[in-house]
Parts: structure tokens; sequence; C-alpha cells
């Protein structure tokens, strides 16, 4: 019998083609990704982490946003499991609008989240220098994750629109590669101004 998640996706009929994630992204086949913090102990073992678990993991603290943590999320409430259960029913209706394996959308969301460059600051005698560095493949997973909750979690805050629907959304438009995706678009910001501090 072969595993499916939620009982439902293959995630084995999922393939990455970013090279430089492809180490860093699990798909293997599990049926509930949740590993109980198994893997929380040391943060080189994320990888061992499935996606959609880290992505789950990662609704539950979006983070912080703009300079001095304009807009904070705190810690959002409810479980794992009503996170899960949001997951779940995003993933069907993705399935529903496209007929097809909403899995692939969130690797190919997050591929097309990933950036490859951002602006690391340094000291340099008595000013602050700014200098493009090319992201590592483990912080490009991260930000990814991160920017695409960020955009979940802002067309959701204080409006009527369903979790659920915001995750499909965000996926949907991340996966196309579409501007009016908030991920996409802070992708798309970074590596501007790191092309400007070449």
């Amino acid at each position: 019998m072969e595993l499916k998640l939620f009982g439902k996706w293959d995630m084995a009929a999922t393939k990455i083609d970013d090279m430089g994630l492809q180490k860093y992204m699990n798909i293997a086949p599990s049926m509930v990704p949740r590993t109980y913090g198994r893997y929380s102990s040391d943060s080189s073992t994320k990888m061992k982490m499935s996606i959609v678990e880290r992505f789950v993991n990662k609704m539950m603290v979006p983070g912080h946003r703009g300079k001095k943590h304009r807009t904070t999320s705190g810690r959002c409430p409810g479980s794992t499991v009503s996170k899960l259960k949001a997951m779940e029913e995003a993933f069907a209706i993705i399935e529903k609008k496209t007929s097809k394996n909403p899995v692939q959308f969130l690797i190919k969301a997050v591929e097309n989240a990933a950036p490859l460059e951002e602006i690391a600051a340094y000291r340099m005698g008595g000013m602050i220098a700014r200098k493009s560095v090319i992201i590592s493949p483990q912080r490009r997973l991260d930000l990814a994750l991160r920017h695409l909750t960020q955009g979940i979690y802002s067309t959701t805050f204080g409006k009527k629109k369903t979790l659920p629907h915001a995750i499909a959304d965000e996926l949907m438009l991340a996966a196309a590669d579409d501007k009016t995706s908030f991920a996409v678009n802070e992708r798309a910001r970074l590596e501007k101004e790191a092309e400007g501090a070449r």
C-alpha cells in the first residue's frame, strides 16, 4: 500500500526542478506530515522534515516584517491539527480548481518564491556598506516559506477570507510566478536591491 498525503495526494509523483533546493526539500511519501519535533534539536536536520510540515510549522509563526518590526504576527492561535486541516482543505481547493496534484503547486510556489541574492550590511570605517551576496540553499528555502506564510497572514488578518482559501490563492499565484503574489513580489524586491548593491 502506497502512502499518500492525507490519504489523497501522491507525493512521490511530484518533482523538484530547482537543483539547488533538491537536497533541502523532503518530498518523501507520508500520510500525516508531523514528526512531533523529532528534527528540532539541530538546524541542520530541517532537511529531513517534510516540506509540507515545514510550511505548516511556519504558518504558526509567520514572523516580523518591515523596519523595526512594523508588522508582527506574534504567535498565531490554533493548534497544529487545525493548521493541518486548513492545509488539507487548501489542497482540496487547488485540486478542484486545477485538477492537478496540489503538492506540486506547493513545491513550485517555494521554487518561485526563493530569492537568489540579498543584501549584506557590514561596517567599513565609520560607515555601513551594503553588498550583494548569494544566498545559501537552506536560507533560500527558509525565506521562501517565510514570505509565503506572511502573504497568507496579511490576506487573512482582520478580513473575512478563510485560511484555506488564502493558502490556496497564495500557492496558486506563487506557482504561476504571478507578481500579485506577496512571496514572488518580495523575491523580486530583494533581488532588485541586491542588483543595485553589486
